[in-house]
């Protein structure tokens, strides 16, 4: 690699708004983040499905309840 040319790669503590921190390397000096692993909807399992036309409802309108049912395995 060419000297000079690239940034500081150093290591810096990131912070989510939620107040979790977490250690990391990056070439910028502060980090910050609105939103981590700690506080995201999908990650904590409080995640909502809001479905405001209907489009659950037509989905098994159309294929019925059987398509989305879980698949059984059989043991063999």
């Amino acid at each position: 690699m060419r000297k000079g040319i690239h940034p500081e790669y150093n290591e810096v503590t990131v912070e989510c708004a939620c107040g979790a921190k977490f250690a990391t390397k990056s070439t910028m000096a502060l980090a910050k983040t609105e939103i981590c692993a700690d506080c995201h909807p999908f990650y904590t399992g409080k995640q909502k499905v809001l479905d405001t036309e209907g489009r659950i409802e037509k989905f098994k309108k159309k294929f019925g309840n059987s398509y989305t049912a879980p698949v059984k395995k059989s043991n063999k």
